[in-house]
């Protein structure tokens, strides 16, 4: 066979050899093959760089297919917390004033008005999340263990957003959606990142489950999100990267509800983290958001006599009615507040991270619409409150096969305020002390323990003949959870 045959037929050969691989072949794995046929002869230069001709481009244009698919930018993690408590003490067993802390359905005695106790799945949250293109990150995060009338482990959205990258830095960005309100340090903690169970009343009321829709900008430059990132991969109970500053508009009626009265509620926000020289990282921040809020209201017992003829409506005169709800109220028959009431507030936070001790602390100041029982009327309140929070971070702590890490804490919250987004805006007096501690055995699996002193008032309405809605209670309970990562 002639020379000249033989490289006829081996360039034919590579040639439909490069075809077949032109899905899934790179500009350099080519390049050496092209080349090794070239240092033995096989080939001449001339007819290597006619093979090689316009690969460069397919190539190319292969790669940015690859890019816009979908499937190859979706990343899938997500986390189940399961709980139990048993009550200690004879302070909760008290029938005219049960305990009912609806933040977790499995706190309560025989007299609770729900009847979900003992195990509980708290959380059950799968999150899609991913980046398409230099300029869109996307998040989907519904719950599998929400509750509705009466029915638990139920699907509901949380989070629904895309995030617009202005800059591929990501210096600049705008989330649109579903999300989390910049408003809080706590409250901008994962569940899964968070030490004590529940966040505190004093902030979380700011927001019904912390998230609402709208627009928000996020201004992060590159040093701060390295020193968010170095946080983050330490372990040290960051919030997540919610922008050195952040400002937004958001309907204001809280997840997964419409707006009601056509006002925005406007956000901002501004944190900053800095490291000093020891390798200890603080981080402070302030937080303000004003605007208007409709409260729902309904019937509540107030005097402790037969539900049928003492479980009342808030009227629009401050009087008692028997009819219908009527959901605008402190009006009179003017209804000057059928539009909402006045729904603002400011706070400040700080944090120390665990390096080993750390301290956390937020404390927030503001007006809202609050029930007045005596008028049985919705008015404009004041209110006030916070926590400070100490923890000490211990790695390497060895037991058997694992070796994680140990989180001890202590915590205290106070709050004199009221709970807009419960039914009626109910008065919520709050002060609480927790001390417990946090097992992460290994990155998948984490127990955590917790002594609560619970003294609050009940936020729902019960409609109970003997017993009186919305009163203190004081309880103590013993509370564990484990967690599941994956």
């Amino acid at each position: 066979m002639s020379l000249g045959f033989r490289r006829l037929v081996m360039a034919t050969v590579v040639s439909g050899l490069f075809s077949g691989m032109s899905s899934i072949a790179y500009a350099d794995s080519t390049n050496d093959l092209v080349q090794a046929l070239i240092s033995k002869g096989v080939l001449t230069e001339e007819e290597g760089a006619l093979l090689m001709k316009g690969r460069a481009n397919e190539v190319e244009v292969q790669k940015k297919k690859e890019s816009k698919s979908w499937t190859s930018r979706v990343n899938i993690r997500g986390y189940v917390q399961n709980r139990v408590t048993k009550m200690i003490g004879d302070d909760g067993d008290n029938p005219a004033n049960p305990v009912d802390l609806w933040s977790d359905r499995s706190v309560g005695t025989d007299d609770s008005i729900n009847s979900d106790k003992n195990f509980l799945i708290r959380r059950a949250r799968v999150i899609i999340f991913g980046d398409f293109g230099d300029h869109l990150s996307y998040y989907i995060q519904p719950d599998f263990a929400s509750s509705a009338s009466g029915t638990g482990n139920i699907a509901q959205l949380r989070d629904a957003y895309g995030d617009i990258n202005i800059d591929k830095a990501r210096v600049h960005r705008v989330r649109v959606g579903q999300s989390k309100v910049p408003y809080g340090f706590e409250n901008l903690q994962s569940s899964s990142n968070r030490l004590a169970m529940d966040r505190v009343d004093a902030l979380n009321s700011a927001v019904r489950d912390e998230r609402d829709t709208g627009a928000f900008y996020y201004y992060t430059p590159e040093n701060v999100q390295a020193l968010f990132k170095e946080i983050n991969d330490k372990g040290l109970k960051h919030s997540g990267n919610y922008g050195m500053l952040a400002a937004g508009f958001y309907n204001g009626q809280g997840a997964n509800r419409s707006d009601v009265n056509d006002n925005y509620h406007f956000v901002a926000r501004a944190t900053y983290p800095w490291k000093t020289e020891s390798g200890q990282i603080y981080e402070a921040g302030i937080q303000g958001y004003t605007g208007d809020y409709v409260v729902t209201t309904g019937r509540y017992n107030f005097t402790g006599g037969a539900v049928a003829s003492s479980a009342t409506n808030i009227s629009s005169n401050g009087g008692v009615s028997s009819g219908t709800a009527i959901p605008f109220i402190d009006g009179g028959v003017n209804g000057k507040n059928r539009n909402g009431f006045k729904d603002e507030r400011v706070g400040v936070s700080f944090m120390m991270y665990p390096q080993p001790f750390g301290l956390q602390a937020e404390w927030n100041w503001g007006s809202t619409p609050g029930l007045d029982i005596a008028q049985n009327q919705i008015e404009q309140k004041s209110l006030q409150g916070g926590y400070v929070q100490a923890m000490y971070k211990i790695d390497n702590f060895q037991f058997l096969d694992t070796n994680g890490t140990l989180i001890p804490f202590i915590k205290w919250q106070y709050f004199d305020g009221y709970n807009k987004a419960e039914t009626n805006a109910p008065k919520n007096e709050v002060n609480d002390w927790e001390v417990g501690v946090e097992w992460q055995l290994a990155p998948e699996v984490e127990i955590m323990a917790e002594y609560h002193r619970m003294k609050r008032n009940n936020l729902v309405t019960g409609n109970r003949a003997g017993t009186l809605d919305y009163q203190s209670f004081t309880a103590d309970a013993i509370r564990v959870q484990v967690q599941y990562n994956f």
